[in-house]
């Protein structure tokens, strides 16, 4: 188009410069456009108040893009960069703990990851009955979700009660039956475990000096109070029953207690809820029918009175 006289054009620059204010005026569209995206993604609730839990399992070793890809399919997550991006933001991409959760709202992305690195997993209660053996309790936690191969394993290492127990070549006996609340994580086993042998320790520990008074070692008193547990489940029967136990092995005769036949039977994987005749022929070092003393080791885990029953009512010898 032709100028009229006197016109003149206009200079480069200011070309330039309408340009470069129209795309500073665009990126800082663009800019607080993602900003608010991002804002809403991390910081609005996901999880709506009063809304039921959201369950989310965190293997063992997953991975932020694993867990990242969990959140997307659950809905609480747009993408899961978005999660990624967040926890790496905050510099935690290598702390999530692996678990059980249960995400309870108002809860958003970034509460999500918080719950994750704080490591707020589901706990439970479990409750282990008195006289249970370490088979038994590894039945008992696995009704609660916990590995019982797991637990076993933590459970065959006797290092925790060594000093109390020299010779124990595992825990059997010194997993305190107690009710206890356990979180829903790959390391509650061991926890659990760790848990139990120091509630025994509690329990036995105000006793260790009568114990030693009375000529006793923590190994024989809780080797028969196993098979005074598992004798009755009546208290006020406890003390006469160890008094009758006590007595025998201070005689030099058998206990001839079904328990330790019981026990026996369990071991050589023949139990089937039934003692018969042949059964107490059994060739077992747990057999108290055929052999004098005390078994070699507890037959499961007594309770306090049942611990207190054979401390309280000693006999001449526990040989």
């Amino acid at each position: 188009m032709r100028r009229g006289p006197g016109v003149r054009p206009r200079p480069a620059w200011r070309r330039w410069r309408r340009r470069l204010g129209v795309s500073v005026v665009a990126l800082g569209l663009l800019a607080g456009a993602a900003s608010g995206a991002w804002w809403y993604e991390t910081t609005w609730p996901k999880i709506p108040e009063g809304a039921p839990p959201v369950r989310l399992v965190v293997p063992v070793g997953a991975s932020g893009d694993t867990i990242a890809r969990e959140l997307h399919g659950l809905g609480l997550a747009r993408h899961p960069l978005v999660f990624r991006l967040l926890a790496r933001a905050r510099g935690v991409s290598g702390r999530l703990k692996a678990g059980e959760y249960a995400l309870s709202g108002p809860l958003s992305l970034e509460g999500i990851l918080d719950v994750l690195v704080r490591g707020d997993v589901v706990r439970r209660e479990v409750t282990v009955p008195e006289g249970r053996s370490l088979d038994e309790i590894a039945e008992v936690v696995a009704e609660e979700g916990m590995d019982p191969a797991a637990f076993l394993a933590a459970a065959r290492d006797p290092s925790p009660v060594r000093d109390l127990d020299p010779l124990a070549p595992d825990l059997e006996g010194y997993l305190f039956p107690d009710t206890y609340d356990v979180p829903q994580a790959p390391e509650a086993p061991h926890g659990l475990v760790r848990r139990m042998t120091l509630r025994f320790r509690q329990v036995i520990g105000p006793e260790l000096l009568r114990i030693a008074e009375r000529g006793l070692t923590v190994r024989q008193v809780v080797t028969l109070a196993s098979i005074v547990e598992l004798e009755t489940a009546r208290t006020v029967e406890r003390p006469r029953i160890a008094a009758v136990f006590l007595n025998r092995l201070g005689k030099g005769m058998p206990l001839q207690t079904d328990p330790s036949i019981i026990y026996a039977l369990k071991k050589a994987g023949r139990w089937d809820g039934n003692i018969r005749k042949p059964d107490f022929d059994i060739e077992s070092p747990y057999n108290t029918y055929r052999r004098g003393g005390l078994p070699p080791g507890p037959l499961g885990s007594p309770g306090r009175e049942s611990i207190l029953a054979v401390i309280d009512r000693r006999g001449t010898s526990t040989s």
